[in-house]
């Protein structure tokens, strides 16, 4: 893990839950979404001011720039039972290359205390107008390697 980890607070909402009282295998990609658009800022264009941001990665991007996920690796480690508290969700980045960088989290059960998920979402920006993906600007490097770290599937 990093040496810098966010530390997030995700909902669980009562719909996320399945038949057996977890929360639902898709409901956990819902909640790494979350976590990153806690962590980055909402894609630009999108949404309206709320919280602080911790790294406003997505919010600066040029018109017709996109976010995008090129590719979500999840492990159930243990069930996340629903709760009426938030979810702690670590998150930190495993890898940046010149064109995409992955997010890495965990998933804690905030009474037990126990690591239900790890996961790792690749993302990369792309050019809608152009139809390319974009290298990373030295920028966002810079803005994303505090968080640097291993990936949690090491």
């Amino acid at each position: 893990m990093a040496e810098n980890v966010l530390q997030l607070q995700v909902p669980m909402r009562w719909g996320d839950m399945d038949a057996y009282g977890h929360i639902n295998n898709v409901s956990i990609v819902r909640m790494l979404e979350e976590a990153r658009v806690h962590a980055f800022g909402p894609p630009a264009g999108t949404g309206a001011p709320g919280a602080a941001i911790e790294l406003p990665v997505f919010n600066d991007l040029p018109p017709n720039v996109q976010a995008l996920v090129v590719e979500h690796r999840v492990k159930y480690a243990s069930p996340l039972n629903y709760r009426n508290i938030p979810a702690d969700v670590q998150l930190w980045v495993s890898a940046i290359k010149g064109a995409s960088f992955t997010v890495a989290y965990a998933i804690v059960d905030p009474v037990t205390a126990v690591r239900c998920v790890r996961a790792e979402t690749v993302l990369a920006f792309f050019d809608e107008s152009a139809s390319t993906l974009l290298r990373l600007a030295p920028a966002k490097k810079a803005m994303l390697e505090p968080l640097l770290g291993e990936s949690p599937f090491r």
